[in-house]
């Protein structure tokens, strides 16, 4: 089951970060200042070249680093070298990240999509973080998009909590097939990958899947949140919010 502090404290997006701070998104210096705030967390791992785990959200290099092309085409050793736009940061690895929270805040780890269309050519990452998280202590959970991807976590790390990412699945954001996408927006996998919690765009709380899930007591969390008004909103149906921008409230 989805760790009570996952319901209690409020999760940042890509850990607390902000710009004008110079701590970029799914940074160190993000993750370090969520920990200090007692905040959760919500980081993104992509996979390097050389099979790692690395806290990175885009495929490509360019909009948060001063490097170009694609993450996977780089080594662990190469990502080293690039600079994190706004810092004097490199973009750090899963077990880097692993190493700063240590356990003391709930640590939400979302697996991209490394098939290209929520397919089933996956593995690779999921090997990766799994052995990242081998002995880690402390309330971790993994989730992604694409439900082979969790699938594939339930075989490698059945003790660790897991859950879908969700959302309309609308064609002109998801380059997948429209029969794919329809099965996806009624979150129909959520049983068969062992899935115990999802967490949704906040814009779409009512879709009847939603609601549905909710009606059988499992935990709905939400992105993005990024305003207190927008949280008060998706609270009527989220059990926690992933925020930005502003301190999200924590409950006692």
């Amino acid at each position: 089951m989805l760790p009570d502090a996952f319901l209690r404290i409020p999760l940042t997006h890509r850990g607390l970060h902000d710009m004008a701070k110079g701590r970029p998104e799914n940074s160190r210096g993000a993750v370090q200042a969520a920990v200090d705030l007692g905040y959760g967390i919500e980081v993104d791992v992509q996979l390097t070249a050389d099979g790692e785990a690395v806290v990175f959200h885009d495929y490509a290099l360019d909009r948060m680093t001063d490097g170009v092309g694609l993450v996977r085409r780089r080594t662990l050793g190469d990502l080293a070298t690039l600079r994190l736009k706004g810092s004097g940061e490199s973009v750090p690895s899963l077990v880097e990240v692993l190493q700063i929270v240590r356990g003391r805040v709930p640590l939400l780890i979302e697996i991209k999509d490394q098939d290209g269309a929520l397919g089933d050519n996956v593995g690779e990452l999921e090997a990766a973080v799994s052995a990242a998280l081998d002995g880690y202590a402390g309330p971790v959970a993994l989730m992604s998009f694409n439900p082979h991807s969790v699938a594939a976590m339930q075989a490698l790390a059945p003790d660790i909590p897991r859950g879908l990412v969700t959302d309309p699945f609308r064609p002109e954001v998801w380059p997948a097939p429209e029969a794919r996408l329809a099965k996806l927006r009624l979150i129909g996998d959520f049983d068969r990958v062992g899935a115990c919690f999802i967490s949704h765009d906040r814009r779409d709380l009512g879709a009847a899947p939603v609601q549905e899930l909710k009606k059988r007591g499992i935990p709905v969390l939400c992105w993005t949140v990024r305003t207190p008004e927008q949280e008060a909103e998706a609270r009527e149906v989220a059990d926690n919010v992933t925020f930005e921008g502003y301190l999200a409230v924590k409950s006692a």
